[in-house]
């Protein structure tokens, strides 16, 4: 079990809560955020979530986890402009942040 800034992941039972709600999240969100919320704090590249999340080494698309980020940040609440959750390092990768940005 994960639990970071209100954000409970267990990924046994492949569930999710935000702030005591359980979220539904489609297969490739939880994935996603499985992958960022293991290593919260850590920069993943988009590499490591293209291999973990879509089994793939190369780019099916330069949109897929833009576009997936996007629907997982709208379902837990984030702002996308000024994210608190997951922030994106631009020419790094992503991050599950443990505390909110200042």
């Amino acid at each position: 079990m994960y639990e970071v800034q209100g954000v409970r992941v267990d990924p046994v039972a492949r569930r999710v809560w935000r702030a005591g709600e359980e979220l539904v999240l489609s297969r490739k969100e939880f994935d996603l955020l499985h992958a960022l919320i293991a290593r919260a704090g850590d920069v993943v590249s988009r590499e490591t979530l293209m291999h973990e999340v879509w089994q793939t080494t190369f780019w099916t698309s330069s949109k897929t986890i833009d576009v997936h980020l996007g629907w997982l940040r709208r379902k837990l609440g984030d702002d996308g402009r000024r994210p608190r959750l997951i922030t994106t390092l631009r020419g790094r990768g992503l991050r599950f942040e443990t505390t909110p940005p200042e």
